[in-house]
C-alpha cells in the first residue's frame, strides 16, 4: 500500500510541475529567440555568407561608431562601445534576423541635446586629461558620456515598461506616411549638423527650435571663414563613395565580394593625413586620441535622470519606431515572424545593459540593415561575427584613428543617410494615392526640422488620428449593421461534372491604418477555413460544400492565416462599394491581399471600384496587369469569370 501511495504520489507530482516545466519552456522560447534558431543553424550553408557579411558589417559599425559617437557630442570611443554591446544583446533577444543594432544617428542626435544642455562645451576649458581617470579621458568628457549613458538608460527603461504594458500593439498608429517623413526629417537634421566638418568651419553647437536655419544663416554669414582643403577633401570623398556604392549595387550579382570603400577610404585619408600633416599644415581637424581597451562597467549617474526625461521618451520612441519598420521588412521579405512587443523588450535591454558600459543611445539603422541584405546574411550570426572585429578594433587598431579627418567622416555620415533622404520620391506616391496623406507627410517633415524627431513624430501620429477621427463619421457605411453575403455554385462542364466556388465578400467599411491589418487577417482566416474544409470533403465525401461568409471588421493577425493551404483554385469577389474612403495603408494592404490570394490559388476579382481606388492600386502596385481584375459590378465579374472558365450554370443563389 505504500509503494501505491507513493507511485500514485509521484504521478500526481509529475502532473503538477511538468506542465509549468513546458510553460518555462515555451516562455523562454518566446523571450529569447536565438534559442529557435541557433540549435539549428547549419553551419555548412549559413556560416560563409554570415562572416562575409558580418565583415562588411563589421566596417560599418566602426565608421558609423565614430561619427554618430561624434553626433552624441562625446568621444568617438563610445561609439566603438555602442556598436559593440547592443548587438550582442540584440541578437539574444531580437527577432529579427537581419537587423543589425548598434548607434544610431537620429538617437544620437536627441542624446546630443541632453549633452550640451547638461554639459556644456564651455566646461571643458575647467577639466584636463588625466592619466589616472577612466581610459585616460577627462573629466569632461566622462560627464558628457555619464549624460549620454542616463539617456540610453532611462530610454532603455521606458521600452522594457512598454513591453510589459504590452504596447506593441499600439504600433498601428505609426503609419507609413509618418515614420517615412520623421526619419527623412531627422536625417536632414543629422546632414545639417555635419556642415560645419564638410567645410572645415568653427561653429558653435546650435540647438533648439529652429535651430536648422539657425545653423545655415550662421554658414552664410561666417562663408568666408571656410577651408578650401575641407571641403575640396569633402567632395572627393562623397563622389568617391557614391561612385564606389552605385557600382557595389550595379555588379552585386556579378562580384563576389562587395568593395569595402568605408573602409579604404578610412585608411587612405588617415595615411594621406599623417603622411602631410594635414592637422598642422592645413588646420584640418581630426579625430585624435581613441583610447585602447574597454573599462569595467560603471552605472549611468542617477541623479540626471530627472533632467534627460524628455530625451529619454524621445530615444525610446524614435529608436524604436525606426527599428521597428526594418525589423517588419526584413520579417516580410524573408517570411518569418515578428513580435512587436518582444522588439520593445530588446531594444529596451539593448539600451539598458549597454549603458553600463559607456555606451552611447542604440537603435537599428537602415544602411547597416541595407548591408546585410546586399551581403547575403542568413541570420544574427553576421552580427556577433562583426561584435568580434569591433573588439579587434578597440583593442589594437583604434589608436591608429588618430589621423582620420573629421570631414572624411562627415561625408560617410551623409552619404550613409542617402537611404532616408531619398525617402522625399515617396511624395509622388502619396499624391496620387491620398493627398492627406501627402499632407501628413509634409507637416510632419516641417514639424522635424524645425524642432525635433519626436516632436515630429507625435505630431504626426495626433495629426494622422484626428484626420481619421474627423473622417470616420462621415462614412455612410458605418450606420449599416448586416451586409450581403451571397455564395454561388457554378457546375464547369468536365468529363465529369465538378463544382466550382465564387465566393462574394462586401466591404462595408472604409480601408484606413486602423483596420488595415484586420481586413487582411479576417480575410485569410475566412480563405484558410474555406480550403481547409474543402480539402477534408474532398478526402472523405467529394460532397459540395454551402458556406455563408461573415462581414469583414477589425482585428489582430494570427499565425494561421498566413500559411498556405492546399486546395482546388476558387473564385473571390470584393465588392468594393462600401470603401467610401481610404488611405495607403489601406490600399497597400488590399494589394496585398490580392497578391496573398494569388498564392493560395484564389482568383480575385474587385467590383463596384471607384477611379480614384483604382489609381491608388495602381500607383501601389498594379498586382496583375495580364488580366483585368476591376469590374463595374457584381455581375460583370461574375461575367468574366463564365466566360474565362466555360462555367455553364449558376445556380443554387442565396442572399442574406
Amino acid at each position: 500500500m505504500t509503494g501505491a501511495k507513493r507511485k500514485k504520489k509521484g504521478m500526481l507530482w509529475s502532473k503538477m510541475h511538468t506542465p509549468h516545466c513546458e510553460d518555462f519552456k515555451q516562455w523562454c522560447r518566446r523571450r529569447l529567440p536565438i534559442l529557435e534558431w541557433a540549435p539549428h543553424y547549419n553551419l555548412k550553408e549559413n556560416l560563409l555568407p554570415d562572416t562575409m557579411s558580418g565583415i562588411m558589417l563589421a566596417v560599418q559599425q566602426v565608421t558609423q561608431g565614430l561619427a554618430f559617437a561624434i553626433l552624441s557630442s562625446v568621444h568617438p570611443v563610445f561609439g566603438l562601445y555602442g556598436s559593440l554591446f547592443p548587438a550582442i544583446i540584440y541578437a539574444i533577444f531580437g527577432m529579427g534576423r537581419h537587423v543589425a543594432t548598434g548607434t544610431f544617428a537620429l538617437t544620437s542626435l536627441i542624446s546630443a541635446n541632453a549633452v550640451e544642455r547638461l554639459v556644456p562645451l564651455s566646461s571643458g576649458n575647467l577639466t584636463t586629461r588625466s592619466n589616472t581617470s577612466t581610459l585616460g579621458l577627462s573629466d569632461f568628457e566622462l560627464q558628457r558620456i555619464g549624460v549620454a549613458a542616463a539617456v540610453s538608460f532611462l530610454g532603455g527603461v521606458i521600452q522594457v515598461a512598454m513591453f510589459l504594458l504590452q504596447l506593441g500593439s499600439a504600433t498601428f498608429l505609426l503609419t507609413e506616411p509618418v515614420i517615412s517623413a520623421m526619419t527623412t526629417g531627422a536625417a536632414t537634421h543629422v546632414v545639417t549638423l555635419q556642415v560645419k566638418y564638410l567645410l572645415g568651419m568653427k561653429m558653435p553647437y546650435i540647438s533648439g527650435p529652429l535651430g536648422f536655419f539657425y545653423i545655415y544663416a550662421y554658414v552664410f554669414e561666417n562663408i568666408k571663414s571656410v577651408r578650401l582643403e575641407a571641403l575640396l577633401l569633402s567632395l572627393l570623398s562623397i563622389v568617391v563613395l557614391v561612385l564606389v556604392k552605385e557600382l557595389n549595387e550595379q555588379f552585386k550579382r556579378k562580384i563576389k565580394v562587395v568593395l569595402p570603400v568605408d573602409l579604404v577610404l578610412i585608411i587612405a585619408a588617415s595615411f594621406a593625413c599623417y603622411c602631410t600633416n594635414m592637422e598642422i599644415t592645413y588646420g584640418l581637424e581630426v579625430v585624435g586620441h581613441i583610447p585602447k581597451g574597454i573599462p569595467p562597467p560603471r552605472a549611468p549617474p542617477m541623479n540626471v535622470l530627472s533632467a534627460v526625461i524628455t530625451e529619454a521618451f524621445g530615444v525610446a520612441l524614435v529608436g524604436y519606431v525606426a527599428s521597428l519598420a526594418l525589423a517588419q521588412g526584413s520579417a516580410k521579405k524573408y517570411k518569418y515572424p515578428v513580435d512587436d512587443n518582444q522588439e520593445f523588450l530588446a531594444h529596451g535591454l539593448s539600451n539598458v545593459i549597454p549603458s553600463f558600459f559607456f555606451c552611447i543611445p542604440s537603435a537599428a539603422a537602415m544602411g547597416r540593415t541595407a548591408g546585410l541584405y546586399s551581403t547575403g546574411a542568413k541570420t544574427q550570426v553576421a552580427c556577433l561575427i562583426s561584435c568580434i572585429l569591433v573588439l579587434i578594433v578597440i583593442y589594437a587598431v583604434g589608436p591608429l584613428l588618430y589621423w582620420l579627418p573629421m570631414c572624411v567622416l562627415a561625408s560617410i555620415i551623409v552619404v550613409g543617410l542617402k537611404g532616408m533622404l531619398i525617402q522625399f520620391r515617396d511624395l509622388k506616391k502619396y499624391w496620387n494615392v491620398d493627398k492627406i496623406d501627402w499632407g501628413i507627410w509634409v507637416s510632419t517633415y516641417v514639424f522635424t526640422i524645425c524642432f525635433a524627431a519626436n516632436v515630429g513624430l507625435l505630431f504626426g501620429v495626433v495629426c494622422t488620428i484626428a484626420i481619421v477621427i474627423g473622417r470616420f463619421p462621415r462614412a455612410k457605411t458605418l450606420s449599416i449593421k448586416n451586409m450581403k453575403e451571397m455564395e454561388l455554385k457554378v457546375k464547369i462542364e468536365t468529363d465529369g461534372e465538378t463544382s466550382q466556388q465564387v465566393k462574394i465578400i462586401s466591404i462595408n467599411n472604409p480601408l484606413v491604418f486602423l483596420n488595415a491589418k484586420k481586413f487582411h487577417t479576417d480575410l485569410m482566416n475566412i480563405i484558410q477555413k474555406e480550403n481547409a474544409s474543402n480539402q477534408l470533403l474532398d478526402d472523405v465525401s467529394k460532397c459540395e460544400q454551402n458556406t455563408l461568409l461573415n462581414s469583414l471588421s477589425n482585428g489582430n493577425c494570427n499565425e494561421e492565416a498566413s500559411q498556405p493551404c492546399p486546395s482546388e483554385k476558387w473564385f473571390l469577389i470584393l465588392d468594393c462599394s462600401g470603401v467610401t474612403f481610404f488611405d495607403y495603408s489601406g490600399v497597400s494592404m488590399l494589394v496585398e491581399v490580392y497578391m496573398d490570394c494569388k498564392s493560395r490559388s484564389v482568383d480575385v476579382s474587385l467590383a463596384h471600384c471607384t477611379a480614384s481606388l483604382m489609381k491608388a492600386v495602381k500607383y501601389c502596385g498594379n498586382p496583375d496587369s495580364e488580366k483585368p481584375i476591376s469590374f463595374e459590378s457584381v455581375s460583370a465579374a461574375l461575367s468574366n469569370i463564365y466566360s474565362n472558365k466555360n462555367l455553364s450554370k449558376l445556380s443554387d443563389h442565396s442572399e442574406v
